[in-house]
């Protein structure tokens, strides 16, 4: 009996370390990538799930950038009900600007996994010291 109180307290204490290690950080702010990654698809299918669980439960928006000859483009995405089923996609292009609609839960996870899971083949014909495209979960107030 002393050993399971010993046990608990040693988890007790752990677990509270653990926590205090990052008492500010939000459970969002390392869901961020550039591309080219090493990631494997199943990783991109578990990034892009995590993604979609903080913008359902948290004041927060995901945004892709894009940054090639032709200029930047950005797609943004934020749920706009509580149960994440549906979710404003706004897209900006320097020569068309923003465009904005309203797009399923399967849309957003089918668009993140393509776009996350694009080879650096993909960017070939562009300059050596092109941008590397970004995606990364922020703020609203930092759109």
């Amino acid at each position: 009996m002393q050993s399971m109180s010993s046990d608990q307290e040693q988890q007790r204490s752990r677990l509270s370390g653990e926590h205090t290690e990052q008492p500010s950080d939000e459970p969002w702010t390392d869901l961020e990538l550039a591309l080219p990654h090493n990631r494997s698809p199943t990783s991109i299918v578990s990034f892009v799930e995590r993604v979609l669980v903080e913008l359902t439960h948290e004041d927060v928006g995901a945004e892709f950038v894009s940054t090639s000859v032709a200029g930047v483009k950005r797609t943004q995405f934020i749920g706009v009900d509580d149960v994440g089923q549906r979710f404003q996609k706004r897209y900006f292009d320097d020569r068309l600007g923003w465009d904005e609609t309203i797009v399923s839960r399967g849309a957003v996870r089918n668009e993140l996994v393509s776009r996350l899971s694009r080879l650096s083949l993909d960017r070939i014909d562009e300059t050596p010291n092109a941008e590397p495209d970004t995606f990364r979960v922020m703020p609203f107030h930092q759109f």
